[in-house]
């Protein structure tokens, strides 16, 4: 479970443990807010899972759950996903394909190193091409879920140079180093990557220093780079962020023609979200900037809701300002500017896939702003944990 996904995932447990059934909980949220997340399952599991879950399935299987099971250090990774439930089924073809987890960067307002307390692991790369072999397709697109394939550099191009003889068509998301590494630029167009998508986060060097990324501003910073990966052919999909304290009307101008004179395939203009166990979060509440306890699981909270107020304007100023910066980003005259980047046109069907997908964003700028996190139509409440043993079809509930 993920933060976002939080209450829907109680209203579920809470359904299934009204019927008898033991619930274990795991993932991000459940790593980072355990004891929350302990009063809405019998187990939780805290970290990585692939080690930890046989002995979990062994003990319920024996009777003998524990309440809370946690990873000690970083497993090995290899585990191959069924993909034979996704046969028949009419998705996109699009191959979800993991060669890393975690990022050796420490942005504060990212779960991710929170989780993998800044660590980067990955699997073998025979593991990664064996699970690329059994699923290749001419007409399929992969996607390296990674949560920053370019954390280890020198690791990613060893990938990189694996991947060439496969002929292959990947996405992935990257930190901004790879751009100044001629070699890997090479890599990594012969490797067949498409787009990076690359937190470019914020052009004032203030609001970088804020989120502990002055990184970005390496070797001449997000302009020097973004040209580099254009020589290359290589889209970015680049994000910015906006609600540090030294963010003003004026980084959301200079943000939106960054990204449109460096011809960005498409780009996300979103507020920065407190997430439960980063640094941010832990900032903004010792400030008593926080407006919920947990905006996650507040009823009162809804998606693109500003949970904390920021230091220069309102939190719904900092939210519209937000949409508009995504409907300048995504109008008409925007699209057809950036159209003309050499990468974004690279031949017919790239140029028809550039309108397609802006167009699908343009329909999209506000589209899910005030939906509810769960389902709004879900009567509660939320059932506590019983602390009694009791048995349920072969299955010992544990005790706390």
């Amino acid at each position: 479970m993920e933060t976002y996904t939080a209450r829907r995932a109680y209203q579920i447990a809470t359904e299934y443990r009204r019927r008898g059934v033991p619930v274990v909980m795991g993932g991000f949220h459940a790593t980072l807010c355990p004891d929350e997340v302990m009063q809405h399952a019998e187990s939780i599991v805290v970290g990585e899972a692939e080690e930890l879950f046989p002995q979990v399935v062994d003990d319920y299987r024996h009777g003998t759950p524990k309440r809370r099971y946690e990873s000690l250090g970083r497993p090995q990774l290899g585990v191959k996903p069924r993909r034979s439930i996704y046969e028949g089924k009419a998705y996109l073809p699009i191959r979800l394909v993991e060669y890393s987890r975690g990022c050796r960067f420490k942005c504060d307002f990212c779960a991710v190193q929170s989780f993998f307390s800044a660590t980067h692991t990955h699997q073998p790369i025979g593991q990664v091409l064996s699970e690329i072999e059994s699923t290749r397709d001419r007409r399929t697109l992969y996607f390296f879920i990674d949560d920053n394939i370019c954390s280890d550099l020198d690791a990613a191009k060893e990938l990189f140079r694996a991947l060439i003889p496969l002929r292959i068509r990947w996405v992935s998301q990257s930190s901004i180093n790879v751009a100044f590494d001629d070699e890997a630029m090479q890599l990594l167009k012969a490797s067949g990557c498409q787009c990076l998508l690359i937190g470019i986060e914020s052009l004032r060097p203030d609001a970088l220093a804020g989120m502990n990324k002055s990184f970005n501003l390496m070797r001449g910073g997000p302009e020097i780079a973004l040209s580099n990966l254009r020589k290359f052919g290589i889209r970015v999909y680049g994000t910015f962020m906006f609600g540090y304290d030294h963010d003003t009307d004026s980084s959301f101008k200079q943000s939106i023609e960054f990204a449109t004179q460096q011809e960005m395939f498409i780009a996300a203009f979103n507020h920065v979200t407190p997430f439960p166990g980063t640094p941010l979060y832990r900032r903004l509440k010792s400030e008593g900037r926080l407006l919920f306890d947990a905006w996650w699981n507040d009823p009162g909270y809804s998606y693109n809701m500003v949970p904390f107020q920021p230091a220069s304007c309102s939190p719904e100023e900092l939210s519209q300002n937000c949409v508009r910066a995504r409907r300048q980003f995504y109008s008409i005259p925007s699209i057809i500017k950036r159209a003309i980047g050499k990468a974004n046109r690279a031949d017919l069907l790239m140029l028809a896939r550039y309108f397609i997908i802006n167009a699908m964003h343009r329909s999209d700028v506000s589209g899910r702003n005030g939906l509810p996190l769960g389902d709004a139509a879900w009567k509660g409440p939320f059932l506590p944990i019983q602390m009694q043993k009791q048995s349920l079809s072969g299955y010992s509930m544990p005790i706390a």
